[in-house]
């Protein structure tokens, strides 16, 4: 996450350069990123290099760049397929690797899931034709004496993904074994090293397989999955893309029988308290300085293409009475959701919500929706028994996303613009949308950060999701919901 959040800050700061006089080098935020962590000592695993699994990373977990892999030590080498350690590094004076990167870099590699035959390193020019004999060296060397010990090596899959920020897409796919390795002519004619690779077995579905699996069910869910749709549209053509049902648990298909709601349903006076009607002037996108951004403490929350740059207490949006057209960069949240979202039938948790897109961290999700009572109202609503949720119980996640304390020690949480504690409940009894299924997690890979546009209102924000990290497809998303109820001892959410 902190690595994300300065990375998209780099390239905001890139944008404000955008028109001077003076050419401006851009900034490669990944590799800034990169920099400024290994500055501070925060790279993970670079002291003491793990063989195996690595701590906190699952597999099909996804990283947008090779920087990510090497600062969290799942891949510690920038450009070369085979890491490893060196016979110094080595408990018993030879090198062992450690991970390979399989990226289709070289002609002779057939990949087929569970078994890789995988080419040694070396030999190949700067358009990546092999030119010379390989030798058993470095990386090569390693491999071997993997294979020789029966140590494992885990495995990353490289390629190109559209809905990447950077064009490329790296998944963790898990740990295999260095079964047998020969040397051979390769395709170019000169000679190579291979290297047969066998998944270790019982381990989770590799991440790779997952993502060509959703790409099928974005454009044939029905041919994917012959079983276990109840809607293809939850929303009943409501959101801008569909929101699919799935249920191949039970025969509980409760969601269809609610009303879906799209947006908040907040009281009329909230509307008309502190609405003046003004808005910014912008005839094209906005500008730092207009008048939102001033809102804002005079900056957007947004990069250009559409990432939380930084977590706010509140978040100004362009609105009904601004001249920007609907495409501004400082409508993120109002524009609705753009991955196709799943509401699905969990054994875990009930019902819950996953994406059948890659969401990138930092990027929108969905708003939470429901209709706004006061405290009297949500008194006697539930003395009823309807479902309610609590905006004030949900913690301030915004926090986190964009804190650079561990960067800079002198960081101070933005508290700015400010609100007030959310003195309302949230009803979800009858009418809902999406957000409703998510389920709770204290280590959530959600956010909640409260967003103004329709109105000025700062005690009656939108509740809007923002995704903390890389969410792959079919991963659920979840949210922490805050405490339990000090009454109920259940969580501040309705009962799924």
């Amino acid at each position: 996450m902190l690595y994300d959040a300065i990375r998209v800050l780099a390239i905001a700061e890139d944008e404000k350069h955008r028109g001077d006089l003076v050419p401006h080098r851009r900034t490669r935020g990944d590799l800034k990123a990169a920099a400024l962590l290994k500055q501070r000592g925060l790279w993970l695993n670079c002291d003491r290099r793990i063989v195996g699994t690595i701590p906190g990373v699952e597999i099909g977990d996804l990283f947008f760049f090779r920087m990510e892999l090497c600062v969290i030590g799942l891949h510690g080498r920038a450009r070369a397929g085979i890491d490893y350690l060196s016979a110094s590094q080595g408990s018993n004076g030879e090198p062992i690797a450690t991970s390979v990167i399989v990226s289709g870099g070289y002609e002779d590699d057939v990949d087929t899931g569970d078994e890789i035959i995988y080419t040694g390193h070396g030999g190949q020019d700067k358009q990546n034709r092999q030119c010379t004999n390989q030798k058993l060296e470095c990386g090569n060397l390693a491999l071997e004496r993997s294979m020789y010990y029966g140590i494992e090596v885990r495995v990353i899959r490289g390629f190109k993904y559209e809905g990447s920020v950077s064009g490329k897409v790296y998944v963790y796919d898990g740990l295999y074994r260095v079964v047998t390795c020969w040397f051979d002519v390769g395709k170019s004619g000169f000679g190579v090293f291979k290297y047969k690779l066998a998944r270790i077995e019982n381990q989770p579905e590799m991440g790779s397989s997952i993502l060509r699996f959703a790409q099928t069910l974005r454009t044939r869910p029905l041919e994917a999955r012959p079983k276990g749709y109840v809607s293809l549209d939850l929303s009943m053509k409501n959101e801008k893309v569909p929101v699919f049902l799935f249920n191949d648990v039970d025969n509980n298909n409760a969601p269809v029988f609610y009303e879906y709601l799209l947006s908040t349903v907040f009281p009329l006076h909230v509307y008309k308290h502190g609405k003046n009607g003004t808005g910014c002037d912008c005839v094209g996108d906005c500008f730092d300085g207009c008048f939102c951004a001033v809102k804002n403490g005079g900056d957007f929350a947004y990069e250009e293409n559409g990432i939380l740059l930084k977590g706010k207490p509140v978040i100004f949006e362009c609105g009904p009475d601004c001249r920007c057209p609907a495409t501004c960069r400082n409508r993120v949240s109002q524009r609705g959701v753009r991955n196709r979202l799943e509401v699905f039938r969990s054994r875990k948790t009930g019902w819950g919500v996953r994406s059948l897109d890659l969401i990138q961290a930092g990027a929108f999700i969905c708003e939470f929706a429901g209709i706004v009572l006061t405290r009297e109202q949500a008194q006697i609503f539930t003395m009823n028994g309807d479902s309610l949720v609590y905006p004030s119980r949900f913690p301030d996640r915004w926090a986190e996303w964009g804190d650079l304390t561990d960067i800079f020690p002198d960081y101070k949480r933005p508290e700015y613009p400010s609100i007030p504690p959310l003195d309302f409940a949230m009803d979800v009894s009858r009418l809902r949308n999406v957000a409703c299924y998510i389920s709770h997690n204290s280590n959530p890979n959600a956010l909640v950060q409260p967003v103004l546009y329709d109105h000025d209102n700062v005690s009656f924000p939108h509740l809007m999701l923002f995704a903390m990290e890389n969410i792959p497809p079919l991963r659920e998303i979840s949210l922490d919901y805050g405490i339990a109820d000090e009454w109920t001892g259940k969580l501040p959410m309705y009962d799924k």
